[in-house]
């Protein structure tokens, strides 16, 4: 079985399909709440939680969820995808306008892994349950 997700992001400044992955997961554990508070499943089967969040270089600082002004200038542009147990789901990541070394990787993951804790944190305030 296989469940499908589509999620227009109405309103962003930057970030629309890390926006998407981070709303999409806490959709997806509410409609699946619903099936089980109903009987039509026995159990959730969600193992982890998920959030997404883009960093990027831009004039050489790194940062943390660009909005589109530094999106559309970022000399580095990345999105990252992450679980609640800080395993990695995607990183895609660009030199838009240089190349990155190594270290900068390093720096913008762990900008990513303490961007998304936080959004993992808000998910688990809205969803009040552990999964």
């Amino acid at each position: 079985r296989t469940i499908w997700i589509d999620c227009d992001v109405i309103q962003a400044d930057g970030g629309t399909r890390t926006a998407s992955v981070t709303g999409s997961f806490v959709a997806l554990y509410l409609a699946l709440k619903k099936l089980k508070d109903k009987g039509t499943i026995d159990n959730i089967p969600i193992k982890d939680y998920v959030a997404a969040i883009s960093v990027g270089i831009v004039e050489g600082i790194p940062l943390l969820d660009l909005e589109y002004a530094e999106d559309s200038s970022a000399d580095v542009d990345m999105n990252v995808v992450m679980t609640g147990r800080g395993n990695f789901v995607e990183i895609q990541g660009t030199g838009e306008k240089s190349v990155f070394s190594h270290q900068d990787l390093d720096v913008l993951l762990g900008l990513a892994q303490k961007g998304i804790q936080e959004l993992i944190v808000l998910q688990k305030n809205i969803l009040e349950e552990q999964i």
